[in-house]
């Protein structure tokens, strides 16, 4: 059985830092695309950035600077750094991975990937 769960969420205030886990059990993610979403109330869920198995990485323009995605496949996990948070951040963040191995492209629509986690809270608070 896939799970992934993600870890680190938070509440911080404006400017503040936080860094997000996501471990994966069940099977072995390191040949593949791995991502990072949130969805705020009343809002889609929306993209934030993914890194492919090589380690090339793609961040939304609204985080791009302020994130950093990063995986450990040694340990099966990704990580999202966030520095220099806003309110508009807060949202509950998703893990997804995607099934299908060796795929250089980032995916950015949220069906496009295979396996999620239950979410966790991040709150900045203004």
């Amino acid at each position: 059985q896939v799970q992934l769960v993600e870890s680190g969420g938070g509440l911080v205030q404006t400017g503040g830092s936080l860094r997000l886990s996501c471990a994966a059990s069940g099977r072995t993610f390191s040949n593949n695309v791995m991502g990072w979403f949130r969805q705020a109330p009343g809002k889609e869920r929306a993209f934030v950035a993914g890194i492919n198995w090589s380690g090339g990485a793609l961040y939304a323009d609204s985080v791009k600077g302020r994130f950093t995605i990063s995986r450990d496949n040694t340990k099966n996990t990704v990580y999202l750094q966030m520095n220099s948070l806003k309110p508009e951040d807060t949202a509950v963040y998703y893990c997804a991975a995607d099934q299908v191995p060796r795929r250089l492209r980032v995916m950015t629509t949220f069906n496009q990937y295979d396996y999620w986690g239950q979410g966790t809270q991040v709150t900045v608070s203004s």
